[in-house]
């Protein structure tokens, strides 16, 4: 094969591109070395499998190839996709090891092959490794992208993050918790509205065990997201924490401010004016999700709706109105006339009005009535010419004895039967009368009962002496309320229950006690002469107690005590039951320092007491009353047991009756004030 020194110029860019490759794959150009060193290139398969080897030129020198300037990645790749058909592809990375030969004289012997035109096929298939190296290249710089951007957020909240209006966004923790602690907190230690229905109120979220914190999440993976934060912002809500026991404390304390008792609709009257009502539903909250609601919204703008249950009434608005229309306005439309015996009353608007009762009818609407009372307080006064009052008979004193007063029988308007069809009536716009129905009224307590209950003789009395001037008001008080009194056969008297309350409101006073050598106050007095009086007429003891100390005044083992709640209500009573057949009566004549009760009925009962020895003496202790307080100093006196021993003669009977009371007194303890006394010797 003749040698050829100059390439033939159909195979220049076939050339060009395999010095470029030769480059790319050596690094550049080859040192001259021996025979064993190889160099890396792809390999030709054209060559090979003809035997021949690169035309070289004719010196023997290997040809000198410009040195390309630097190209870029992508310039390389085209470059490599633009070789020729016969320019074996392989594996990328794979090279064929070619030895080095030695020279002719004349240089290298053969010639590169002849490119020939790329077929279609090729074409697309380079195409296609084009547009797989571009894509790997930008999926590759976004990779290196998303990496780098999620070593640069770590540690830090989401871009983007807004929690209650503050952007955190890009901060780490401890930088988000100080901006929303300076952001938030004054508004969140605010008072906390609370709304139910069309009510009201607050409470102190401190108070109430409200506190917030915010949970903005961690970093997003996805790439997507990662862009959209970018450009766009994404709102967290404050997560809340609280104290539910706590807050439901709170919300109870607040309750009756927010719930509301379901109100039925109602006539009221303004003067003779009618005014409809209408009714209104109740509310209750509903604690557990009224609870659950505050924890979730508390911290947000606005009020904390809180849930409710409603609770129904069964008036209904239409139903209201029907009863003003058809039943108050024509009630109070006119005045009523009253028809008495001898003189006319008048029932006016205002006094119909103010008598009118409404309540509901079950169907939604309202039923009248009209309350007597009322009605009779507005025309009574008008007919009391025409009326005549009962009286009862009366035991009272007279020339130092019992005398009876006669009874007297009246004459009085039976209200019940007069106003029978005043309904009616008020619903007439004319002929709008009643007629007063008058009645005979006999006397509750007439002079032959009087007469019969046999008072006319002493049967018991008893008399105190020595009480201090306090005493005396509250012993006159009492005999004042007691004085009269009568007592039937077989019925029980109760001091506390005839007098009722005995305070400063009722006309007694404290009076001075000594209670452990301190002095104290107190309201009694003439309580002990009241229980003698009653044990020598002979009635039954039902109810007494003894005084715990014994108080020299009274006689041993035969006085009595009584004591009342701050508010009247019986404690300690004396109490006894009228065993006689005659009625008793109570009268009582006092002065400033003693009392006497007298029992005044017929003579039925001889009574004579026998008081026994003291027994079971006690010493009292002694008790020291510290300085500056106050203190009645007292020698103290001993303890004892007494046993009183009551005989009753029934001088109807002959019959004897004897009865014991045993009775426990307790030591006065004696009283040092300040300091005890010095030991003897």
């Amino acid at each position: 094969m003749p040698e050829n020194h100059d390439q033939p110029s159909g195979a220049e860019p076939s050339t060009e591109r395999f010095r470029t490759e030769l480059e790319r794959s050596t690094g550049g150009a080859q040192p001259e070395s021996s025979v064993e060193q190889t160099t890396r290139i792809p390999l030709v398969q054209a060559d090979l499998e003809a035997g021949t080897r690169p035309n070289l030129p004719a010196n023997g020198h290997k040809p000198e190839l410009p040195k390309p300037e630097p190209e870029s990645d992508a310039e390389r790749t085209a470059q490599i996709a633009a070789l020729p058909a016969d320019f074996p592809a392989l594996p990328i990375g794979d090279t064929q090891a070619i030895p080095r030969v030695p020279a002719e004289p004349s240089g290298w012997s053969g010639a590169l092959p002849s490119a020939s035109q790329p077929t279609e096929p090729d074409k697309k298939r380079r195409s296609l490794i084009r547009a797989g190296v571009a894509a790997g290249a930008a999926v590759g710089a976004l990779t290196l992208l998303y990496v780098g951007d999620l070593a640069l957020t770590s540690g830090t909240v989401p871009r983007g993050t807004v929690v209650a209006g503050v952007d955190i966004g890009g901060l780490d923790e401890a930088a988000a918790e100080t901006q929303l602690r300076e952001k938030l907190g004054p508004g969140v230690n605010e008072p906390v509205e609370l709304r139910v229905g069309d009510r009201a109120t607050t409470i102190n979220p401190e108070q109430a065990g409200l506190q917030m914190d915010q949970q903005a999440g961690s970093q997003p993976l996805n790439p997507f997201t990662r862009i959209a934060s970018l450009f766009t912002t994404h709102d967290v809500a404050p997560v809340s924490h609280g104290d539910r026991e706590q807050l439901v404390q709170a919300l109870e304390q607040i309750r009756p401010q927010l719930d509301r008792a379901p109100t039925e609709g109602i006539i009221r009257f303004e003067d003779a004016k009618p005014v409809a009502v209408d009714p209104v539903t109740g509310q209750a909250i509903d604690m557990q999700a009224a609870t659950d609601e505050v924890l979730a919204h508390w911290a947000e703008d606005g009020a904390v709706r809180l849930p409710y249950t409603e609770q129904p009434v069964s008036t209904t608005r239409e139903g209201v109105q029907r009863a003003l229309t058809e039943v108050a306005q024509p009630a109070v439309a006119a005045p009523v006339t009253v028809r008495g015996e001898g003189k006319n009353a008048v029932l006016s608007p205002e006094t119909i009005g103010a008598a009118l009762r409404f309540e509901p009818d079950g169907a939604g609407g309202l039923k009248s009535s009209v309350d007597l009372p009322t009605a009779i307080g507005g025309v009574e006064p008008q007919l009391a010419d025409t009326i005549k009052r009962s009286k009862d008979a009366e035991i009272v004193m007279a020339g130092g004895a019992p005398v009876v007063r006669p009874s007297v029988d009246g004459i009085g308007v039976d209200w019940n039967k007069s106003f029978e069809r005043i309904d009616e009536v008020l619903r007439r716009p004319q002929d709008r009368t009643v007629q007063a129905i008058y009645v005979h009224e006999p006397a509750k307590f007439t002079t032959d009962q009087a007469n019969q209950m046999g008072i006319r003789e002493v049967v018991g009395e008893f008399t105190t002496n020595g009480f201090e001037a306090a005493s005396g008001v509250n012993i006159r008080r009492v005999a004042e309320q007691v004085n009269g009194a009568i007592i039937k056969p077989g019925e029980t008297f109760s001091l506390n229950g005839h007098t009722g309350p005995r305070g400063i409101a009722q006309g007694y006073v404290e009076s001075g006690i000594i209670e452990n050598g301190r002095p104290g106050r107190a309201v009694g007095g003439g309580i002990t002469t009241l229980y003698n009086a009653s044990y020598f007429a002979g009635m039954q003891n039902v109810e007494h107690k003894a005084h715990s100390y014994y108080i020299s005044r009274y006689p041993a083992g035969r006085e009595a005590t009584v004591f009342q709640g701050p508010t009247g209500a019986s404690i300690i009573d004396v109490k006894f039951k009228n065993v006689a057949k005659s009625g008793i009566m109570i009268t009582t004549r006092w002065t400033s320092s003693s009392i006497t009760v007298t029992l005044w009925g017929t003579k039925q009962f001889d009574v004579t007491s026998q008081t026994g020895e003291r027994t079971n003496p006690t010493e009292p202790q002694e008790k020291v009353v510290p300085p500056g307080e106050p203190c009645s100093p007292s020698k103290g006196t001993p303890g004892f047991s007494v046993n009183d021993t009551r005989t009753t003669k029934d001088l109807s009977t002959g019959k004897v009756r004897t009865e014991t009371q045993h009775t426990v007194y307790n030591p006065q303890p004696i009283i040092h004030c300040g300091a005890p006394p010095p030991p003897p010797g």
